[in-house]
This record gives structure tokens, sequence and C-alpha cells, in this order.
């Protein structure tokens, strides 16, 4: 057993340098000899063989469960190596990507009840769990690195002007967000732009923090959070906005979604849809994600939303591609959780706080190591609704920065 389990991960591991102690008590060394040694230790001959049926699955159970224990380095470290490699997925373990791909359909099938559902288990935990390592607005999102040393509160509050800036929103415009999170965002733009919001969430945790935040900031007339789905809201809307949703939508309904946009967008309205995204074309949820973390979702490639946009008969004003932004973000969650790990343990368990260490090391990898990215399409109904030239996003930002530091709210912590 154990020289089947070296001979494949020696072929798989070729960058990087991880050192492996089976169960048995061999120890072998993958890659090439650069870099830090990483070393790990299986417990059991089980555990191995799990890795070798479905590592794509296997791996993160296994570090949940102590199958897969660090002795140098830390998981993310581990991680770093393993996604880093010139095949991204172990050649012995491609049938699995290709039955899992043929049948992403059904597990990307999100009518009503299964998407508040889906959202229920993952949005709906111990509200004090978000608040070990969110920012004090509680972003769960990408945030916007203007500079390299920008904090994390700083780069979310970055995050929510640029998008702001780029919907160029008039005050008292009507704007729709859709799964509007905490209602930092909503706020943001009713507070700062003076925009009239309405946020729609299928978390039910969320709606009562957003509207209690929006009454403890006196904006309750101007930023209201319902508990709806986006394709039950009446319109029509000045602006749309949705961050970090549209990654639950699933590739079968993205007409269902941009058409139901399009219905409610005003003929001289302005959308901006964020959301993560895959650069090498098509794919599927990684199976351990897809099971322990976010049910339902999907990462698309462009060449799926493109297609679906044109259809609804939107028209495409801008794309911009966030590359690292989102590595940065999940660095600093990574961190803050771990900083916070023992809290997190009495909230729920040392497995559960294994698996949420794993999921933040995995997907900030994912984004470091591989083709994940963060894309921001504008979309209008018509021609000439946005300027021509790209100068107006700067110039918009500046005097958002003006507005905030004369209006800047006071800020509380995410568990406040």
């Amino acid at each position: 057993m154990d020289g089947l389990f070296r001979l494949l991960l020696s072929r798989f591991i070729r960058r990087g340098t991880i050192v492996f102690t089976t169960a048995s008590g061999t120890t072998f060394a993958c890659g090439d000899g650069t870099g830090e040694p990483v070393r790990a230790h299986f417990t059991s001959a089980q555990a191995q063989r799990r890795l070798l049926r479905d590592p794509e699955l296997a791996l993160g159970e296994l570090y949940m469960d102590g199958g897969l224990v660090m002795q140098r380095g830390s998981i993310a470290d581990l991680l770093a190596v393993a996604m880093d490699q010139p095949d991204w997925t172990p050649r012995w373990a491609k049938l699995h990507g290709l039955i899992r791909y043929w049948i992403r359909t059904l597990h990307q099938f999100n009518p009503r009840r299964r998407s508040r559902h889906n959202v229920a288990h993952h949005y709906d935990l111990d509200g004090r769990l978000y608040a070990l390592f969110l920012d004090s607005d509680r972003q769960y999102s990408c945030a916007y690195f203007e500079t390299p040393d920008t904090s994390l509160d700083d780069a979310q509050l970055a995050k929510k002007r640029h998008i702001a800036a780029k919907l160029l929103i008039a005050p008292g415009q009507r704007v729709l967000d859709i799964g509007s999170g905490w209602g930092g965002l909503g706020l943001y733009l009713a507070g700062t732009c003076g925009a009239d919001v309405t946020g729609v969430t299928l978390s039910q945790e969320q709606l009562e923090q957003s509207n209690a935040r929006a009454s403890e900031h006196g904006l309750s007339e101007r930023a209201r959070f319902l508990l709806q789905d986006y394709r039950d809201v009446p319109g029509p809307f000045d602006r749309i906005v949705s961050v970090g949703m549209f990654e639950h939508v699933g590739v079968a309904h993205y007409d269902t979604y941009f058409r139901r946009c399009a219905e409610l967008l005003k003929h001289d309205g302005v959308m901006l849809l964020h959301s993560i995204g895959r650069s090498e074309g098509p794919g599927f949820t990684n199976p351990w994600i897809a099971k322990y973390i976010f049910p339902g979702g999907y990462l698309p490639a462009l060449s799926e939303v493109l297609p679906a946009i044109e259809r609804a008969g939107l028209l495409v004003c801008d794309i911009e591609i966030l590359r690292l932004h989102y590595a940065e973000t999940l660095k600093a969650w990574r961190e803050r959780f771990l900083a916070h790990s023992e809290q997190a343990e009495r909230l729920y368990d040392a497995r559960f706080v294994r698996m949420w260490e794993f999921y933040l090391a995995a997907s900030e990898m994912s984004f470091r190591k591989q083709n994940t990215m963060v894309f921001q399409i504008q979309l209008t109904r018509r021609q000439g609704v946005v300027p021509i030239v790209r100068d107006y996003i700067a110039a918009e930002d500046r005097r958002l920065r003006d507005l905030e530091t004369r209006h800047r709210p006071r800020m509380q912590l995410a568990g406040e």
C-alpha cells in the first residue's frame, strides 16, 4: 500500500516540497525540493485509501476528521503546494471530474425552496461566528485592496465605493440589492449616496441583522430588507446590484436570472453584477465545497454568463476582472479566524474549526495558485446610459470619498 501511495503522490506533486509520513511510519518526500518543506502525517491506512479513491473530496474530510495531521506548516501551506502543480487534479482522479461535470446540472438545480435551504446551510450559522473574522461592516465578499498595506476594513469600504461609482446613483433613486447579506452595501448606498434601497435575502439571520442595523443608523425609511426570492420582487428599479449572490444561482437558472433583472430594471437603469468566476472555462464545483460549505453553488465562466445576458436583451457596458483581491481578503479572514479559533470551537467544535480553516485556505489558494477570479459586469438596457469613457468611475470614486468623510456613520463591530 505504501509503495503505491508514494508512487501516485510523487507523480502528482512535482513542484515544491511535501514530506509525508504514512500510518505505518514510512516517510517520503514529493516534489522538486524547492521552497519550505511541508510535513503531513496520515493516521491510518484507511485515510490513505480514501485519498487515493477521491482526493478532491477526501483531502478536506481527512483534515476535518484527523486522518491527516500537519506536522510542519499549516493546511494552507500544504494546499499552496498541492494547488500549484502542473496538473491541478491528480491523473488517477480525472474520471471523478468527468462524472461531476456531466451531472453538475443536478447539483446546481436551485428552485425557490432548495435555494432557501442552501442559503440557510451557510448563512444561518451562529451570527457570532462571522463576527470572529469579518470586517466591522460584515462584508462577506471580495474586498478591494487599493494598496498592499490597506486594512481589511478600508478595503471593504473601497469595494462598496467602487461598486457605487459604477452604479452612478443619484439621490432618491430606487436600488434593488439582490443577495443583500448583512446589509452593509445597502446601508452605504442609502446613507452615502441617498438611494432608496430594497435588499432581498434568503437568510433569516441576515434579514434580522440588516433591518436592525438600518434602524440603528436611522436609515429604516431608505433601506429596507426583505426575506424574498429575487424572482418574486416587484419593480421597477433605477439601479440593481448583486454582490456574492450569483454564485448560488446555477447555470440552468442564468436565463431566468437575467431576464428577471431586465424586467426589473428601468429603461435608463444600470445594473452591476459582482461574482466569483473561473478563467479556464466551464467546470464543476469542488465536491468538498459543495458538500460542506456551499451546496448548490457554482463559480461560472464568463463564457457561460455572457450568452444569458445577451438572450435577456441586456447590454454589457463594462467588465472588470479582480484577480488577487479575493486572495488577500481570504488571507485576512483566515488569519482572523485562526486568531479566534478557541471562540469558534466553543460555538461549535474542533472539527468545525478545522473544516472552516480548510475552506478559507482552499478558497484563498484557488485565487492565488489557480485561475479563480472575481468579475464585475456593468449592464444597461440601452446605449448611452453611462459615459463612453471609464474616467467617470475614478471621478465618482473621489466624490464618494468626500461624502464619506463628511457623513461617515459610526462604525460598529460586526458582533454588536
